[in-house]
């Protein structure tokens, strides 16, 4: 017989059963009290049942969908009530995996995440598999994008843990993170308990992980990029890969630090390792690294070719006050860094988005001041700004403040604005805070309640009037005096004027696809997460993050190209848990070759080949059809590696543009690309449709001698 199935049913049931466990020492006195619980529970004679998943729901990592009273009967489930936006969400994420490792299905246990989004991004389905993937989720996920089973449980907030017995009886619920020993205890006592009754069954439920069909690629979840001062060099934060590259601006690989495993070892650049490494900042040879699922900030002296540890101790700190030095002090998440000065000595502190406190922290590299004159140590990690409520609160004494996941940050060191842009994710909006005194000003998206987190959407406009989904990135122009925004939810790059406060797109359709344009407002991205200014202001780069590329945005010319990211000197082990390329099908044998003219390229030379092709008379692209172009080299495979070898098409109006860097090193005196091109279009009335495709043959000699000219080629063809 079942009851009401509202977690305040269960609240009511559970609450003496907390409150004992407060009261209690040791942990033999815990297990009696929990197995005293379930032993109350289950003599009850009425169950307190979860409803059954809907039909139709989208399931992610299992080979069918799942059923409470078919597959998970005889299981003691964990529902994982999450959104994978939410900071607290990926802290309870290490905790579900170690649980896994100790109970697997055959034991009993399934976890299964119940993605309830905050965000209508985090409604689809590609995007949540890219977090999943991100995320390394290797259990069971099922997108209930419309709350169905959050409202019917009444669930208030994320994460919410329902433990759930073998008939789909709810016995316990755990509220936010940091619940690991309860959350260990009882599931342990339910197992016990159940299997002493024989109602738990040790069956496979048929897992079987979305990342396993997917290959590997060079970028994996790129979330940060910086430049250094000479606009020379980048550094990619490849997150997913848990290492950092720095390359050339033409994307020629210097180092690989770290990856592909995860983990936190200093050392050597080849043994050194890292977990889903975030912000990055550069000042001549030091890179500085936000090691955020390491909780650590790291140190990577190009010189010595060393990696050490300089703020953290390795696991996520509680502590939102800080004043500590180097691996005393605990963090929590660190997202995003920035260099600024305070005091005399210039670029003398590291300033850290710490995501996981909601707050801005301040490490300082050599001695310095804070506003009011308060003298800080070398080595010291201190709370500067944020409450540590999670809020969208502006005022003028910093401490007071309050942030939201801030994620993004950029200095504008010079006056007038003296400040630090800040990108505060789950308030949608974009702060300012200053380096005088420290007061925190709003600059766009979210509204005037501190408490509103969910005024976002995607609006152009003025100060409050604008709307942000959920941006990660800022960098400022110093030259041209403006501030972008990766708004990442809304896919699209913004551009804000400090001083009116406009706040407008430059590029980006405002969904979620891979194309370079060739103009700004054409092309697209996919939750794009980190910026970086270069070439005197007149480049800005982008990680596009779920496309696993760097995007160029060339502001005086407005196109978009990708950055050619090679790794041809150095042996990089790719991790083939992370995927980034599609499989695309093979042309039809039918599809017309195009021979072109030999070519004369020479070693790093960037091709730039101008695509050009005309549909019937009467046709047009089927919206939201996989059209593509693709690049091979057969027999030549070294000529491609590393760098973008496929795009979407989604406009014919103009030619796309597609850039290939010639690599250093040829191995070969020629080769040969080919350029498939894939369309799929319909008659203007959709009375049919049709798959067209073309395939060009470029020749090409590789000179010895250098040429800095960028060769174009014109690819044209009529279907």
């Amino acid at each position: 017989m079942a009851a009401g199935c509202s977690l305040s049913s269960l609240l009511l049931v559970q609450t003496q059963l907390d409150h004992s466990l407060q009261d209690a020492v040791s942990t033999e006195q815990k297990e009696k009290l929990v197995y005293e619980y379930l032993k109350k529970l289950d003599g009850r004679g009425q169950d307190l049942k979860v409803p059954e998943f809907e039909d139709g729901l989208e399931w992610l990592n299992t080979k069918s969908p799942l059923s409470l009273s078919k597959h998970l009967s005889g299981k003691v489930v964990v529902l994982d009530f999450f959104t994978y936006c939410c900071i607290n969400c990926m802290h309870l994420l290490p905790d579900l995996h170690e649980l896994e490792h100790e109970h697997s299905d055959k034991d009993g246990l399934v976890v299964v995440g119940v993605h309830s989004a905050k965000f209508p991004n985090e409604k689809v389905l590609e995007n949540i598999k890219s977090a999943v993937l991100r995320y390394n989720v290797t259990h069971p996920v099922v997108n209930d994008a419309d709350a169905k089973l959050w409202q019917e449980l009444e669930v208030s907030c994320w994460p919410t843990l329902v433990i759930l017995g073998p008939r789909g009886n709810m016995l316990f619920s755990l509220v936010g993170e940091g619940n690991k020993e309860k959350l260990f205890l009882f599931t342990a006592a339910a197992l016990k308990f159940y299997t002493g009754k024989g109602e738990v069954k040790n069956n496979s439920i048929g897992i079987k992980l979305y990342r396993d069909a997917l290959p590997p690629s060079i970028l994996s979840f790129p979330s940060k990029v910086t430049t250094d001062s000479s606009g020379n060099r980048l550094v990619i934060a490849d997150t997913g890969h848990h290492r950092i590259l720095l390359v050339r601006k033409n994307g020629q690989l210097l180092h690989s630090i770290g990856g592909p495993k995860s983990g936190w070892k200093d050392g050597s650049f080849a043994e050194s390792a890292f977990h889903s490494p975030q912000g990055v900042a550069m000042k001549n040879d030091t890179i500085y690294v936000a090691d955020t699922e390491n909780h650590l900030i790291r140190k990577i002296d190009l010189l010595e070719e060393k990696v050490s540890t300089i703020a953290g101790i390795g696991s996520q700190g509680t502590d939102k006050e800080g004043g500590a030095t180097g691996l005393k002090q605990q963090i929590s998440s660190p997202w995003d860094l920035a260099l600024g000065t305070a005091g005399s000595n210039e670029d003398n502190v590291l300033w850290i988005a710490m995501a996981g406190t909601h707050q801005i922290w301040a490490l300082f590299l050599e001695d310095g001041s804070l506003p009011k004159g308060c003298v800080v140590k070398k080595g010291t990690c201190i709370r500067f700004a944020g409450s540590g409520n999670e809020e969208n609160r502006n005022n003028s004494y910093p401490h007071k403040a309050g942030f939201a996941q801030p994620s993004g940050l950029s200095v504008a060191q010079e006056e007038p604005w003296s400040c630090v842009f800040i990108a505060d994710a789950e308030s949608s909006t974009v702060r300012t805070m200053s380096l005088k005194e420290g007061a925190v000003k709003h600059l766009v998206g979210g509204e005037r309640d501190p408490l509103n987190l969910f005024a976002f959407g995607d609006v152009d406009g003025a100060g409050i009037n604008a709307k942000l989904q959920h941006p990660l990135g800022v960098a400022w122009n110093k030259q041209k005096g403006l501030l972008y925004v990766a708004d990442s939810y809304n896919h699209k790059i913004k551009v804000v004027e400090p001083k009116t406060k406009q706040c407008a797109t430059i590029a980006g359709t405002g969904e979620a696809s891979n194309a370079l344009g060739p103009a700004f407002t054409r092309a697209a991205f996919n939750e794009p997460g980190g910026l970086a200014v270069g070439e005197n202001g007149r480049v800005l780069y982008v990680a596009d993050s779920n496309n696993h590329h760097i995007k160029v945005l060339d502001l005086e010319t407005q196109t978009v190209s990708v950055l050619p990211v090679t790794i041809e000197d150095a042996f990089v082990e790719l991790d083939s848990s992370f995927p980034a390329q599609r499989k695309l099908p093979k042309l039809p044998k039918s599809s017309p070759q195009v021979p072109m003219s030999p070519l004369t390229v020479s070693s790093g030379q960037i091709l730039q080949l101008e695509l050009a092709v005309t549909l019937p008379g009467g046709t047009q692209l089927t919206e939201g059809a996989p059209s593509y172009w693709a690049l091979a080299a057969e027999g030549s495979e070294w000529f491609l590696q590393g760098q973008c070898v496929y795009g979407d098409i989604v406009d014919l109006s103009r030619p796309l543009v597609i850039s290939v860097t010639v690599p250093a090193s040829a191995q070969t005196p020629d080769a040969v690309l080919s350029v498939d091109v894939c369309l799929y279009f319909c008659s203007k009335d959709d009375s049919a449709c049709m798959m067209k495709a073309v395939s060009f043959m470029q020749p090409m000699q590789i000179a010895k001698t250098n040429q800095v000219s960028t060769a174009k080629v014109l690819l044209k063809h009529h279907f």
